[in-house]
């Protein structure tokens, strides 16, 4: 599996193996211990799996926080998406700051959210799923989220705002100036 480090430190994008043959492929797409030489020693309690009909849907940014604070594991089996992290850890060098990638099931590639982060995605292929990995169950008490289209965030997203399809819960997501501090930086752990 090929491991890139993205620009917000902690977070990652997972390019596992395929191996083909006339049957089709295999793929390991998860391993615990290939994870854990990262760094990350994360226990995922719950995959989650979502179908998103239309091209520019959003769902998004969403967050839990303690004592339900949850990282992910986030990859495409069918189509593709604009995957959105946004860094929430006040006193990170990158606190506000975002990373976008393109997740696909033709790249087979993932991205590791941690503990800490919104994160979000807009899909730009019709029925696109989405699997990931929690490593906290949905807790609606510590369930957050910020506007999508925050304009202080700065994030490109490939879809006008007057074209989105999104939830009426994500259309009422506070910004990210009114957010309260839930996550503070380790350095020794980011």
């Amino acid at each position: 599996m090929e491991a890139i480090e993205l620009e917000l430190p902690g977070a990652w994008l997972f390019v596992p193996d395929r191996h083909r043959d006339e049957r089709g492929f295999f793929s390991e797409v998860y391993n615990r211990r290939t994870l854990a030489e990262l760094g990350i020693h994360d226990d995922f309690v719950q995959d989650n799996h979502s179908l998103s009909v239309d091209v520019g849907v959003v769902r998004g940014l969403h967050f839990q926080v303690p004592p339900a604070a949850t990282s992910k594991l986030v990859r495409v089996t069918a189509g593709a998406v604009f995957d959105v992290l946004v860094d929430l850890r006040r006193g990170s060098p990158t606190f506000g700051r975002h990373v976008a990638v393109e997740l696909s099931a033709e790249a087979w590639n993932q991205v590791y959210v941690p503990v800490g982060f919104a994160h979000g995605f807009c899909t730009l292929q019709p029925n696109t799923e989405v699997l990931y990995k929690v490593t906290s169950h949905w807790s609606p008490d510590v369930d957050r989220g910020v506007a999508w289209d925050d304009p202080d965030l700065g994030i490109d997203w490939p879809v006008a705002p007057d074209e989105a399809i999104v939830s009426e819960k994500d259309r009422r997501q506070p910004r990210f100036a009114d957010l309260p501090v839930y996550f503070t930086y380790d350095e020794e752990t980011p």
